[in-house]
């Protein structure tokens, strides 16, 4: 990995464990362990390693997508994993909550220009979502069914976030596979 990667690498995870803005140029340096004026040479501000964190988030969200596309041929198996990234990623989301809802609230409260940019990894997300539900027999309410299983993924984050509760955690992803189920029923048969 290159200098600049491992920048970009170092401040995806300092944004995420301590906010973009509190989160300093120096602190990024001394992370990596480079001195501020090799810092300069690959990055002049903090918004153009803030693009560049997401749009490393962006591509690697949509490498694990490909990734959970290419290990199951079932579309509900593949929501089934989305669904179960508040258990896969849960001892991060205790401590600092969910990457993409974090800094995206952030740059909200910030009015910062970068959050439209940021919110691309949920765009991602609702689109992959609202495919698989396509290709599950509910192309009229795919788009409808990726919002909510949006809105369950930060909403079960939020929650573990606040109160560290593993318990309420896999009893949420439960009731939402059974929902997933359920849901499924009432459409149309499902073409893979």
């Amino acid at each position: 990995m290159g200098t600049r990667e491992r920048i970009i690498d170092t401040a995806n995870r300092l944004f995420y464990e301590q906010g973009y803005e509190q989160t300093s140029f120096a602190s990024i340096a001394q992370a990596v362990g480079i001195s501020r004026g090799n810092f300069y040479y690959h990055f002049k501000t903090k918004d153009e390693i803030l693009d560049a964190v997401i749009e490393a988030r962006l591509s690697s969200t949509r490498e694990m997508l490909t990734t959970w596309s290419d290990e199951s041929p079932d579309p509900l198996e593949r929501v089934r994993r989305f669904v179960e990234i508040v258990i896969t990623n849960q001892r991060d989301i205790e401590n600092y909550g969910c990457p993409v809802g974090t800094l995206t609230n952030e740059l909200a409260k910030l009015d910062h220009p970068s959050r439209e940019h940021a919110v691309g990894v949920f765009d991602v997300f609702r689109t992959w979502l609202g495919g698989q539900f396509e290709l599950l027999g509910a192309p009229d309410e795919a788009d409808a069914l990726a919002m909510h299983v949006l809105s369950f993924s930060q909403g079960v984050a939020a929650v573990s976030n606040a109160f560290h509760d593993r318990d309420f955690v896999e009893r949420e992803v439960a009731r939402m596979n059974t929902w997933l189920t359920e849901q499924l029923r009432q459409s149309s048969s499902p073409t893979r």
